[in-house]
């Protein structure tokens, strides 16, 4: 078992090998060696040494002890014990690693009932919540396998961890729904009717889904697929089927923010995922629960594409319809002109070819990719008084133009009539009550047209003259540029001097041009750093009107 992922990777990945069932994909016997040598490296890696604090679990890549660990251990462990088709089935060793790791959270359970993350959340019961999450389902098995000891074991932390969270308190919007899925699952077990109770207090608050089918942290990639698979839990186990529209809601928008390759779109989040690389297999549970359910031909691809990876052993085993056979694959939607409202962003497919434009509130206005060649984003800024970097606060789309707006203005202050005095502090809450001069304008804009060849952006500024204005043209890491020269200053910064560019990745390349190298002013006052990665300055002085045209 690898040491380097995160805590919440770790529980899922712990609970979480390849199916046994299920389509044939992959064969028993595959998933079974697979499961069982992931098995062999965790029971290396666990600390057994009776005198070590950590004894029962094992550290992050950080040296970090996160005692929720355990809770991962401890359902890969029984889920392992009760599959029949293991080489460790019954295993009395797989019992007594699981006491290690039991003993380990009865040792680090806080008073209230919680576990710590030492990483960032202290007598945190969404943090518990998570780890209840994965050590219930062995929890489960084993109350529906009458294995009474190994109930016993895990059942005082769960017990005392439920009593938490029947009160506790949460962070973020994903928290809630993750709290009401352990809740339910420990519902299955003990039945405790205060786990309803606080339940249906948190339900009664509403999901928090728009129109566009995102939850509110708009975690295309990291917390969607957890709330997805948490109201999946809650309908299953509560026989609450109108929560699943809110999570078929979600897939189907995901639909429409999948790049060639179904990796996915990101500049939306509002999470740490944000403008990071990521695909959907985190959503194999939903996708597959629905796909079964449902007989959507559409998330049986996906969920097909991450099954090798992302599959179960122990969702299989906690939810026996999942071994159902599927139905029939569908094809991805994969031409279309989608615009999602809410998110202020309109989506291009055109097979191969993948656009965003995002109009309202990112700098990040324009990305394109073509299979592997990819840009990241287009952006601009003006030096104009150190506010200008392009941020579109306005749209407008018509006759196949996507016309993007910015207007900025810019005055210089006098002094008050009659005199006052400004104290120190006073200057910022004071200056929009002076009177202005030389009060200075700058339009902006962005037009995204789509043509035979792929796509042109038109950047315009305008009003106040000879502004300096730079456009970033930021591509992804790996490829190769040509017709470029070195920009002055700037690291793995490059310049367009002269007729058109091209990148390659893999077999697949973007032309772009013509150039337009006017000065070498990049990293002006007030605009944003520079991307990672290689980036491609155009630069020119308003009044500036400059057309990109991008070949593909």
């Amino acid at each position: 078992m690898n040491q380097n992922i995160s805590r919440r990777a770790l529980l899922a990945a712990a609970t979480s090998v390849a199916a046994l069932k299920a389509q044939a994909i992959p064969p028993i016997q595959d998933t079974v060696k697979r499961q069982d040598e992931s098995i062999a490296r965790l029971l290396k890696m666990q600390d057994t040494n009776p005198s070590s604090r950590w004894r029962g679990i094992f550290p992050d890549e950080y040296g970090l002890h996160n005692p929720s660990t355990a809770c991962g251990i401890i359902s890969a462990l029984a889920t392992t014990y009760l599959q029949p088709a293991s080489r460790y089935h019954r295993d009395a060793e797989l019992v007594q690693r699981i006491k290690l790791a039991a003993g380990l959270l009865a040792r680090e359970i806080t008073p209230d009932g919680n576990l710590d993350n030492p990483s960032t959340n202290f007598n945190s019961p969404p943090d518990t919540a998570f780890g209840v999450r994965a050590m219930c389902t062995g929890a489960v098995l084993a109350q529906r396998q009458g294995e009474r000891e190994l109930l016993a074991i895990m059942e005082p932390f769960l017990k005392k961890a439920g009593a938490s969270l029947t009160h506790g308190g949460i962070h973020t919007p994903n928290h809630r729904w993750v709290v009401c899925a352990a809740l339910s699952q420990l519902h299955e077990v003990f039945g405790e009717p205060g786990y309803l109770r606080r339940i249906d207090q948190w339900m009664a608050e509403g999901i928090d889904i728009d129109a566009d089918g995102m939850y509110d942290e708009r975690s295309s990639v990291q917390y969607n697929p957890i709330v997805d698979s948490a109201l999946v839990v809650i309908a299953a186990k509560l026989n609450r089927p109108e929560l699943l529209d809110y999570v078929r809601r979600n897939l189907d928008s995901m639909m429409y923010l999948l790049h060639p390759g179904y990796e996915v779109v990101t500049e939306i989040s509002r999470r740490q995922d944000l403008n990071q690389r990521g695909d959907m297999s985190g959503y194999w549970f939903p996708l597959h629960y629905l796909a079964i359910h449902d007989k959507n031909g559409r998330y049986m691809t996906l969920s097909k594409h991450y099954a090798p990876t992302q599959a179960s052993m122990a969702a299989f085993m906690e939810y026996p319809e999942l071994n159902s056979v599927g139905p029939k694959p569908e094809p991805i939607p994969d031409q279309y002109e989608k615009r999602l409202q809410g998110l202020d962003l309109l989506r291009i497919r055109r097979g191969p070819i993948s656009a965003s434009v995002f109009t309202k509130g990112n700098s990040r206005f324009f990305t394109l990719r073509r299979g592997e060649a990819v840009i990241n984003a287009v952006r601009f800024a003006s030096a104009f008084f150190g506010k200008a970097q392009f941020v579109p606060n306005g749209a407008e789309s018509k006759d196949g133009v996507h016309h993007l707006t910015q207007s900025l203005e810019a005055p210089y202050y006098q002094p008050f009539t009659p005199a006052r005095r400004i104290a120190a502090g006073e200057w910022a809450s004071t200056q929009k009550l002076r009177p202005q001069s030389q009060n200075c304008h700058l339009q902006q804009s962005a037009s995204i047209t789509e043509t035979k060849a792929g796509f042109s952006v038109r950047v315009q500024a305008n009003g106040t003259k000879n502004v300096p204005v730079t456009i970033e043209i930021n591509f992804r890491e790996g490829g190769k540029l040509e017709g470029v020269v070195p920009m002055h200053k700037i690291e793995n910064g490059w310049a367009l001097a002269s007729g058109k560019g091209t990148y390659r990745l893999g077999a697949d390349t973007i032309t772009f041009g013509p150039a337009r190298h006017e000065h070498s002013l990049v990293q002006m006052r007030g605009a944003l750093p520079k991307l990672s990665g290689p980036s491609v300055y155009l630069t020119g002085f308003t009044p500036f009107d400059h057309t990109i045209d991008f070949e593909l």
